[in-house]
Formats: C-alpha cells, sequence, structure tokens
C-alpha cells in the first residue's frame, strides 16, 4: 500500500499517546496504562532536564510525577531489566525477559564477564539474611583485606550486582533518585506470575505485536533493533509474515520508509477519521520512544535528529542536550535546556526551528512553545525560563 508519510504521521503520534488528547489517564494509574501500552519506558541517568524516564511519561500522562514510578515498582506492577537499554517494563511482560535472564546466567552475553562467583554467592547470602540492600548499603568496611580491594571493592561487588540482576536472581525492589533497592527475585514477583520461559517465536510475535501496538508505522529495522543473529531474524519474518496473511498488518510501500509496516485496522480507522487542528507544542526527550528510532524518525517526520552529549563539544551541531520540538504531528526543530534546580532556573542556550518560516504558523506556534517550556521548566522545579540571548530565539520573540 503506498501511503505518504504525511498521512502516516498521525497514526504514528496516536499510539504514543502524542495525539490531540491524552489517552492514557492520569497520575500513577495513567503511568501503568501508558508503560504496558509502549512496552517499556527508558531509564537513563543524564539529568540535564529530568530523567528520561520520568520526561517520557509526563509528556503523556497528566499529572504524572517522579514517585508515581516507585509507586508502580512496589507495588509489582512493573519491573526493570533490559529492553534496548536499561529500561521499565510491565510486570505483565516479565516472562519474555526470560530468556535474556538465562543467557546472561549461561555466560553467553557481555553481562557475564568480570565477575567472582565467590562474591555472587556472598551477595545473594546477604540479601537473603538481611533483606534488601542498596550498593551503597554494603559499604566497604574496615577488616576485610584492611579496607582494600577483595570482594568488598566497589568493583568486584558493582559487577557482581549487576550479574545477578540481569540473570533475574535480584530484582530492583524500588528507586531512591538513582539508587537501586535490590531484593531477591522470589520476594519481588509477584504471586501467580507467568514464569513459562517463551519460545523463540513467542518472544518475536510479543515484541512485533508491542512495537506495532505502540508504533503504528513500524520498519524491519526497528523490529530487529539490537536484536541479532539468523534465528532471531527468521523469527521476525515468521511472525511479520503471519500478520500479514491475517490481515492485521498492512505492507507499505514508501521509498523513504524501506521495508515498513502499519496497523492495518489503525490504519483504516485513519482514513476515515477527520482531520485534526492539533496544534500544540511537545519537548520530547532524547531518549522518548517516539524519536528513539533515528532512520525511522528521518523517513516518516524528516528529522535528521542526534543526541551530542556524546559528541566533543567543537563537533556539536546544535548543543548538549537539544529536544525534539513536535508541533501538533510534525517535527518542526530542536531546543538546547538546562535545568539549574538549585537556582530554579530553567535555561534555553539554544532553538533551532528548521521547519520552513513559510510553511509554520508562528502566529500559533509562539505561544504553544512558550506554554510548553514554562511547563517542562516547572516539572524540572524551575519558576523562571531564561531565554536569555539564546541563539535561534530572537525571531520567536516569545513571551513568557
Amino acid at each position: 500500500m503506498k501511503t505518504p508519510p504525511a498521512l502516516l504521521r498521525p497514526l504514528a503520534l496516536q499510539p504514543q499517546g502524542l495525539g490531540p488528547s491524552p489517552v492514557f489517564g492520569q497520575g500513577a494509574a495513567g503511568a501503568l496504562r501508558a508503560i504496558e501500552h509502549l512496552g517499556y519506558v527508558q531509564i537513563d541517568t543524564l539529568a540535564v532536564i529530568e530523567r528520561a524516564h520520568h520526561h517520557v511519561l509526563w509528556s503523556r500522562v497528566p499529572g504524572y510525577a517522579p514517585e508515581h514510578l516507585n509507586t508502580l515498582l512496589r507495588d509489582g506492577s512493573v519491573f526493570e531489566h533490559w529492553f534496548h537499554a536499561a529500561s521499565c517494563l510491565p510486570m505483565r511482560d516479565y516472562r519474555f525477559s526470560l530468556p535474556l535472564m538465562a543467557s546472561v546466567r549461561e555466560g553467553h552475553t557481555w553481562h557475564a564477564g568480570r565477575t567472582d562467583a565467590a562474591v555472587m554467592r556472598q551477595l545473594l547470602d546477604r540479601v537473603r539474611v538481611d533483606g534488601p540492600l542498596t550498593l551503597r548499603s554494603l559499604g566497604q568496611p574496615s577488616g576485610v583485606n584492611g579496607g582494600q580491594g577483595g570482594w568488598w571493592n566497589a568493583g568486584p561487588l558493582k559487577h557482581a550486582l549487576d550479574r545477578l540482576f540481569m540473570q533475574g536472581d535480584l530484582m530492583v525492589r524500588e528507586r531512591y533518585g538513582m539508587e537501586k533497592v535490590y531484593d531477591l527475585a522470589e520476594r519481588v514477583l509477584p504471586s501467580g506470575l507467568d514464569l513459562r520461559e517463551p519460545t523463540l517465536d513467542e518472544c518475536a510475535r510479543h515484541w512485533l505485536d508491542t512495537v506495532v501496538r505502540a508504533h503504528g508505522v513500524v520498519t524491519w529495522t526497528q523490529l530487529l533493533h539490537l536484536r541479532t543473529g539468523p534465528a532471531i531474524r527468521d523469527a521476525m519474518r515468521r511472525a511479520v509474515d503471519e500478520r500479514l496473511a491475517d490481515r492485521s498488518l498492512v505492507r507499505l510501500e514508501e521509498a523513504v520508509l524501506p521495508d515498513a509496516y502499519a496497523d492495518a485496522a489503525a490504519l483504516a480507522a485513519l482514513d476515515s477519521a477527520a482531520p485534526t487542528s492539533h496544534r500544540a507544542v511537545r519537548l520530547l526527550s532524547p531518549f522518548d520512544n517516539a524519536v528513539i528510532h533515528r532512520e525511522r524518525l528521518l523517513g516518516l517526520f524528516g528529522l535528521d535528529y542526534r543526541l551530542e552529549c556524546y559528541t566533543a563539544a567543537p563537533k556539536r551541531v546544535y548543543g548538549y542536550f537539544c529536544l525534539p520540538i513536535l508541533f501538533g504531528d510534525r517535527f518542526v526543530g530542536r531546543v538546547d535546556c538546562k535545568a539549574h534546580r538549585r537556582e530554579r532556573r530553567f535555561e534555553v542556550l539554544s532553538l533551532h526551528v528548521e521547519a520552513a518560516r513559510s510553511d509554520l504558523d508562528l502566529d500559533g506556534f509562539r505561544p504553544a512553545l512558550a506554554e510548553a517550556l514554562t511547563a517542562l521548566a516547572g516539572f524540572c522545579g524551575c519558576d523562571r525560563v531564561d531565554l536569555g540571548s539564546a541563539p535561534g530565539a530572537g525571531f520567536l520573540t516569545l513571551t513568557l
């Protein structure tokens, strides 16, 4: 089916919860529904704005507050493990993490390196007897090798904790900021949870259905993101062929979206839906689910986006931590911001509007962007937005 990207954009944004109106509800309950629908929310340590896992949920869930995610961890509604990166996932999907846990336990992944079996056994015994712990709570007491080296050394300890976590012996019970509280998996997992390890074909169907549900429009590259090997490729191809055969999936024919597919029901509903005049601005996290697949983002929305915080300063084009700007159903640019929490000041370092000005409703964009900046500043604990002499902001003459 040949469908221009401009017509597919609403189909891609609505399942993400980035359409005209909220779809997941509010507060902690809305956050849970968002995570269950999206399949995961990436956890990141960078706090230039708000950390990614909170920013992603706040962008979709009215009334979201960071403590809501910890509430969901504590009550067993979500768990932390690995998706394509460290992530918060729905507890209902726990069994689909079991193959990776088994692979780590058997020494087939990079997580298996640099760990000491004796340290791991002692850590498990410590948690079993003394209860939940954090890396910091273990300390490095004197009297153990004089406080130097040995299994109490921070390096071996951290590697052992990571390995026990990745292979599923320990789980994160709750968090204090970025500090994780570990406990035995059997004390964290809810009773009655399905713990059957899925086959590779079951995993492929689950990954496919999750990505299609969350994105509406998907590419083959996206489906295999960081999943390598012929066995996985073959299983995913079987899953796609099954969905094409039962007509729940439609193959697209757009040169800018090679080997792409769309949710058939959502596409049909989109064809019959009245056009929307949705003109809100959203400032998304660089790790947002909607922008993390860069090639798809370029093909579907025309935004060539890269996070430059890992690029040497002289080579940066846009800024250290630019946020993609979504205006209605178009990505129109990016803005580099920093939250100075102690000063309660939200600084706009630079603004890059890349949509043609002749094609951009500036009268609608200016107040919408000002409102989005003010709202994000408030979420970051800042009560003042400082434009200063931010490059690119002048022509907008924002009123904040």
